[in-house]
């Protein structure tokens, strides 16, 4: 028991330090793609309250795709799918090989599309239940877009939207172990890479799923943090 315990410290023989190292790639992969879905979604969730039905309908196809097919096959498409195509242009230029895509880049730009399909529908229906009233009273009394979207849109539509995207980025988290198909060496792929050299395949799995519970929990405290902040400000606002 004690040289199995071994195996996780930091010591020569331990993975404590690759597995610290693994654990910190995966929350540079979630935090890179949170941000990328939240710009794509904020785009997604403004055209789908567009006054343009084909805006609306290209966004909607958008937001289907995404949320319709497993996240393992679009990250073979940007991975997989992306060298080929790398390949085939850098071959037309007559260009010389090796092409190689990013695995970081590619995986993290794929879990950020996936991600931004579900938080448009969450920014979406935080923009939906902002009081329509507040908004006219805001177009009457002269107030330019963006200061009504300052003033007024954004710090109601940002209460109810909290919760919604606090999810979404624990989603985030737990997306990235798909990144691991591509090689990357984050949580998931240095569970299988420790697992496979020392056959303790229960031990690591347990570490890894440590690593995982450690970063959600901790987000979640930060994200109750940010929602009664932002709750008391709404208070104090209204009193």
């Amino acid at each position: 028991m004690i040289e199995k315990l071994s195996l996780v410290g930091f010591g020569s023989a331990g993975w404590g330090w690759v597995f610290a190292q693994a654990g910190l790639m995966t929350l540079l992969v979630a935090f890179t793609a949170f941000g990328i879905g939240l710009i794509v979604g904020t785009l997604v969730a403004w055209a789908r309250v567009s006054g343009s039905k084909p805006v609306q309908m290209a966004a909607s196809a958008y937001v289907s795709v995404f949320r319709g097919v497993p996240d393992i096959l679009v990250i073979y498409l940007f991975f997989f799918g992306g060298r080929q195509a790398v390949t085939f242009v850098g071959t037309v230029l007559g260009m010389q090989g090796p092409f190689e895509v990013s695995a970081f880049a590619a995986g993290a730009l794929a879990v950020g599309l996936i991600s931004s399909a579900s938080q448009s529908e969450v920014l979406r229906g935080a923009y939906q239940a902002v009081p329509k009233g507040t908004i006219e009273a805001g177009v009457v009394v002269g107030m330019p877009p963006l200061t009504l979207f300052r003033r007024v849109i954004a710090p109601q539509a940002l209460v109810t939207a909290i919760p919604g995207m606090g999810n979404q980025w624990q989603g985030t988290v737990k997306d990235s172990a798909v990144v691991s198909v591509t090689g990357l060496v984050e949580t998931m792929r240095q569970v299988a890479i420790a697992s496979g050299t020392t056959r303790e395949y229960l031990l690591f799995a347990g570490v890894g799923a440590v690593i995982y519970l450690l970063i959600t929990t901790f987000s979640d405290h930060i994200i109750r943090i940010t929602e009664r902040m932002v709750r008391y400000g709404e208070e104090v606002k209204v009193a």
